[in-house]
């Protein structure tokens, strides 16, 4: 019995408010953010979601000449760079030897590497510190950049090696054939057929390393290492409470992620896409 006409406008109609209401959910603390870092602290006081008229741009002067916010900016490019760049390489090599270079217990180092993923860090917070102390990693850069290339490892080869698998065997036989080395292969062949896959791989732990709020406030002390989102925290102290200037300087620290995501939004969704196709 075929379905009324009626019938299936109403459900795409409600499918359509649902969607709708489910992006103003999401875009709402981003929007308050912003309507909140353009008003003035009175403005603010005496309504707290009103509109930001006038606007008060001093918010995002006093956000960026507050504390050390240059310094600050520096510090989280240096950590989220790194941590990009030793992830992506670590688990391709992984990625490559789990999905076309099986060993003897291989699926079950894989499957105890994938569990690693359900595992909270505030639970391994004190041993990291202790550890930390002892090896002097504590407030370093090094030491923060291998802690975070341990904790974005096992979704990252989960996530490459379940891709790489689509990759038929036959392109590695034939590079075999031709002289190829695994590294090359790796290099010439597995790399360039992975790009969607891996440029949502850096994409995503950039943005999780950005905002990472905790382990930074744990293992960088030092006023001077601190990172762009720890040194925001500050501004409860140094502004007391002032809570237009903390969205401004969060807003600020949000573009850059914004700005990376905008420019490979279609790489990102295709290496999503692809992923949950082919995984």
């Amino acid at each position: 019995m075929a379905e009324k006409p009626g019938a299936n406008l109403f459900r795409s109609i409600l499918f359509q408010l649902l969607l709708v209401l489910v992006t103003a959910l999401a875009l709402f603390p981003l929007l308050w953010m912003l309507a909140t870092s353009l008003r003035s602290t009175p403005d603010y006081m005496r309504n707290p979601f009103g509109l930001p008229w006038p606007i008060h741009l001093k918010n995002l002067v006093a956000a960026f000449r507050g504390g050390r916010f240059a310094r600050w900016f520096l510090n989280s490019v240096i950590v989220t760079g790194g941590v990009t760049v030793f992830t992506t390489i670590l688990a391709c090599l992984s990625a490559l030897a789990f999905a076309k270079l099986p060993f003897r217990g291989s699926k079950t180092l894989l499957n105890v590497i994938v569990a690693l993923m359900v595992v909270p860090p505030v639970v391994m917070i004190l041993p990291w510190f202790i550890m930390y102390n002892q090896l002097r990693l504590h407030s370093t850069f090094q030491g923060i950049i291998i802690l975070y290339v341990g904790l974005t490892q096992p979704f990252s080869v989960y996530l490459l090696t379940n891709f790489f698998k689509t990759i038929p065997n036959d392109y590695f036989e034939a590079a075999l054939i031709d002289g190829y080395t695994k590294l090359g292969i790796l290099l010439r062949i597995v790399i360039p057929l992975s790009g969607a896959a891996i440029l949502t791989l850096v994409i995503t732990n950039a943005l999780w390393v950005w905002n990472e709020l905790l382990l930074a406030l744990t293992f960088l002390a030092k006023d001077d290492m601190r990172t762009l989102m720890v040194g925001i925290t500050t501004f409860k102290t140094r502004y007391m409470l002032d809570v237009p200037v903390t969205m401004a300087g969060l807003l600020l620290a949000t573009i850059p992620m914004l700005l990376l995501y905008a420019l490979f939004q279609k790489s990102f969704i295709r290496g999503l896409t692809e992923g949950s196709l082919k995984g």
